[in-house]
């Protein structure tokens, strides 16, 4: 059976030009996790929200998070237990540094859930994909949080936060890592 793809976005949920928006409109097989109406900055709803996509699906899945959607993901992954195939985990943000203006600022992140970044191995098989130049999280940051979570770690070189201010519609690499995943 084709694992269904779980699509899991960040704080800013879908826009319409960002490479999770496009991939899931190239796949017959991927959800995605609906936009909160309330409590968005929560991560506990934000959680409970992807624990609820995740109920409506039978058989494998495979997570696929950008940005916040990853820590969406990794805390699921510590208080929820279902089988996931695998996870690409791209470009997880810094939660625990101060993150650029216009951001959320660390108190409201921690008032609300986020904080500390989960630390424990993962129960599934993932891939954490670093860009050496995001502005939300150092390369040598992300590669403490995949060895944490037990993930496979991708240097993607100099591609900001994958993301469409960064250049980035369209992300052909997310189906090759999707395909390594199977």
């Amino acid at each position: 059976m084709e694992p269904t793809i779980v699509i899991v976005p960040g704080l800013r949920d879908h826009v319409a030009e960002h490479w999770q928006t496009l991939l899931e409109a190239t796949l017959s097989n991927a959800i995605s996790v609906e936009p909160l109406e309330q409590d968005k900055l929560s991560c506990a709803a934000r959680v409970a929200a992807l624990d609820a996509t995740l109920a409506r699906v039978d058989g494998p899945v495979i997570l696929i998070a950008h940005s916040a959607g990853v820590m969406i993901a990794v805390h699921w992954a510590q208080k929820h237990r279902r089988e996931i195939h695998g996870a690409l985990l791209a470009t997880p943000p810094d939660l625990e540094t101060p993150l650029p203006h216009g951001h959320t600022p660390i108190d409201v992140l921690a008032q609300n859930g986020w904080l500390p970044i989960p630390r424990n191995a993962l129960p599934f098989p993932s891939i954490v994909a670093a860009s050496r130049n995001d502005p939300l999280a150092s390369f040598d940051r992300v590669s403490e949080m995949a060895a944490n979570w037990g993930s496979r770690l991708i240097d993607l070189g100099d591609v900001g936060h994958l993301n469409p201010a960064a250049g980035f519609g369209e992300w052909p690499m997310a189906k090759e890592l999707i395909r390594s995943l199977r």
